[in-house]
């Protein structure tokens, strides 16, 4: 079944005060307003030519299956927008292979009863490599519209000869408040969020295995925010510099 999440496109001016409001809560005004400038100096620099040719050099998975995945093509707005939380960018598919192999081999887990979920998952292109294994259903939920919207356009056309799984769908909402699905889950975090953000999320996360326990594992790419998932009793299982493997 489908899941339907209604979606608008979030304010900038919204954004950034969120984002100034949860730095300061945790770090003070002083702290929080460093790191806003800091941030909209990176957009600015990001906005240069150079830069965004730069963000076109992940384009060979696009080239190849015809989808357009890469970080390059992505608007002032949404950029913006994900600076203030985590900046899009795709999961280079050499990793994210040896991430899902590493998980079944240090859980035995059987794939076919799990349903991956990706939580910030931009224009797809992780439900796209997970659908080369599979699963029981995938799905990514992204917070910008016109993000989700590509990721649908991308489900619709993606070929391979490798897919094991064709549920997939890409819902548009927030993540940190999605209704975890039924049933064994396999959540992909790529670091979607701030701190806050991804507090809220292990926080919505407890509350849906205390009403509904079953097995969970968090598959953490860029785990920069480690210890605030172990802080939620999540024990970690294995990883590198690189990802966390979690069960909860």
């Amino acid at each position: 079944m489908l899941i339907v999440v209604s979606c608008e496109a979030p304010s900038v001016l919204v954004a950034i005060l969120r984002y100034w409001r949860e730095r300061a809560a945790q770090a003070g005004a002083l702290v929080a307003t460093r790191d806003l400038t800091a941030a909209l100096w990176e957009f600015l620099r990001d906005s240069t030519p150079t830069r965004r040719r730069s963000r076109f050099g992940d384009a060979d998975y696009d080239w190849e299956y015809r989808v357009n995945t890469t970080s390059g093509a992505v608007g002032w707005r949404d950029r913006l927008l994900g600076l203030l939380n985590s900046p899009y960018q795709p999961s280079e598919p050499g990793l994210f292979r040896e991430m899902l192999e590493t998980w079944r081999e240090k859980t035995l887990c059987d794939f076919a009863q799990y349903t991956f979920l990706d939580l910030g998952s931009g224009k797809g292109r992780t439900l796209l490599m997970a659908s080369d294994f599979p699963f029981r259903r995938i799905v990514g939920v992204e917070l910008l519209p016109s993000l989700q919207k590509i990721a649908e356009e991308n489900i619709s056309t993606y070929k391979s000869t490798s897919q094991q799984c064709f549920r997939l769908e890409s819902v548009c909402a927030d993540a940190t408040q999605f209704p975890f699905p039924e049933g064994p889950l396999l959540i992909y975090l790529f670091h979607p969020f701030p701190e806050a953000g991804l507090r809220r999320t292990l926080a919505n996360l407890r509350e849906s295995l205390q009403q509904s326990p079953r097995p969970v594992y968090v598959l953490y790419h860029n785990p920069l925010l480690e210890q605030v998932v172990a802080d939620y009793g999540l024990r970690k299982i294995t990883g590198t510099h690189q990802y966390a493997i979690f069960a909860a």
